[in-house]
This record gives structure tokens, C-alpha cells and sequence, in this order.
């Protein structure tokens, strides 16, 4: 009795070892995906309706069982569509979750910016690399009266966070910020992650927007009148004469 006691004592030690190691193992690998991954952001096509190319660079080898999400803060005056990414559907390889409801309609100045985090399609383990597109929109902004004719809005890169199921003491990590985010993409709960610092060399992109000139405010408003009431003058004449009311 004594013997069979002391065999799964010794047989629970063993795999009690193996899973730390293990894990231990997958924290090592993690922790290096960290520190050499690289993130980066390019900007395409012209006007008010750009792509935002993002590319991610996992280093050095494919970690099992790992999970990645791209963290994007968009400011105002910019915007996803919702409805236009429903309709890419198969023909994009991520899925995209938005933190609050977008109105396609409103100028920069009566919004705020909002955020998405963008679960990249894969199945097994995450690849070594990634490559996403995101179409955006830009917003109208409030005319200028200093006579500039542009405006810029600054998109940062995204922030690249990581887990894996078999790294759950994230307290080692004591040089990385740990925060929660969305498991899935259907928000059904919440996991913590782990989040790659930024790096030096990562820039922001920016996205030229026309504006109006709003020292012609009062002349294109006065001259909008005129001919209002120039267009009305003739229209009552017309219909007086040919005796149509």
C-alpha cells in the first residue's frame, strides 16, 4: 500500500515538473517574440479613402499555440466602415472587433477616436508573418480661417499584443505592461496579454485632408442667397405669366 502511494506520488511529481518546464518553455519563447518582433505601417492610395497596410514581423521561430491581436487607437478624423468590412468578408485575413458604434456622417470635430482590435486569420499556430489591410476613410474638418488648405491626421502604428495558454504566470514579464483585451473577437470575455513595448524607430503616418477656406465663409453664404433669391424672383415670374398657379 505504502508502495502504490509513493509510485503516483512520484509519477503526479513528474508530470508536475514536465508542465513547468514546459511552460517555462513557452514564457522563454514568448518573451523573445517580444523583444524581437517588429511592427511597421504603410500608407496607400490618395484622398479621402486610403488603406493602412500593416506588417508584422514575429522573430525567430513559430511559437504553438500563440495568439496575436493588433491594438489600433484611430483619432477622429479618420474612420473605419463597419459596413465595408462586413462585405471584404473571406476576401480579408483578419477579423475586426470596434470598441464603439462609428457614424459615417459626422465631421472630425463633432467625434472622438476609437479603437479596434484586429485578430488576424489563422488557424493552428500564428504565423511568423503578417500582412493586413484596412481601408479608411478620412472625415471633413472645420474650415481653416489661417489659409492653410490641408490638414494632417497622424495614424500611429498599432500596439502588438500577445498570449499563449501555456505561459499563465505573466508576472515574469516584469518589463512588459500586461493588460486586458478581448479574448476572441466575439468579446464573449476578456484574457490578459502581454504588450510589445514601442520602438524607437516606429513612426506615425499621416493623411493629408483638404479643408475649406473659412475667410470665404460670409462671401460664399451671401452669394448662396443671392442667387437663391434671384432663382425664386425668376421662378414666380415664369409661373405668373404662363398662369400656372
Amino acid at each position: 500500500m505504502y508502495f502504490e502511494l509513493f509510485f503516483v506520488l512520484a509519477c503526479l511529481s513528474k508530470c508536475y515538473c514536465l508542465n513547468k518546464e514546459d511552460e517555462q518553455e513557452h514564457c522563454d519563447q514568448l518573451k523573445q517574440w517580444l523583444e524581437s518582433s517588429s511592427v511597421s505601417l504603410e500608407l496607400s492610395k490618395k484622398g479621402f479613402h486610403r488603406e493602412v497596410t500593416t506588417t508584422v514581423e514575429l522573430r525567430p521561430t513559430t511559437l504553438s499555440g500563440a495568439s496575436i491581436v493588433l491594438l489600433y487607437r484611430w483619432p477622429n478624423g479618420v474612420f473605419v466602415d463597419p459596413y465595408q468590412l462586413a462585405s471584404l468578408g473571406d476576401q480579408s485575413n483578419f477579423e475586426i472587433l470596434i470598441d464603439s458604434a462609428i457614424d459615417l456622417e459626422v465631421p472630425a470635430h463633432k467625434t472622438s477616436g476609437f479603437l479596434t482590435f484586429v485578430f488576424p486569420s489563422h488557424t493552428g499556430s500564428a504565423p511568423s508573418f503578417l500582412k493586413l489591410t484596412i481601408p479608411v476613410h478620412g472625415r471633413y474638418h472645420e474650415p481653416s480661417f489661417s489659409g492653410e488648405a490641408f490638414t494632417s491626421v497622424h495614424i500611429e502604428p498599432p500596439d502588438l499584443l500577445l498570449r499563449t495558454e501555456k505561459c499563465s504566470d505573466l508576472r515574469r514579464f516584469e518589463s512588459h505592461s500586461v493588460v486586458d483585451a478581448p479574448c476572441t473577437v466575439s468579446n464573449s470575455s476578456t484574457c490578459s496579454w502581454v504588450k510589445k513595448p514601442l520602438q524607437q524607430e516606429s513612426s506615425t503616418v499621416s493623411v493629408m485632408l483638404p479643408v475649406g477656406d473659412g475667410s470665404a465663409t460670409m462671401l460664399v453664404c451671401g452669394g448662396t442667397l443671392l442667387a437663391t433669391m434671384v432663382c425664386c424672383v425668376a421662378l414666380s415670374k415664369y409661373m405668373l405669366k404662363h398662369r400656372l398657379v
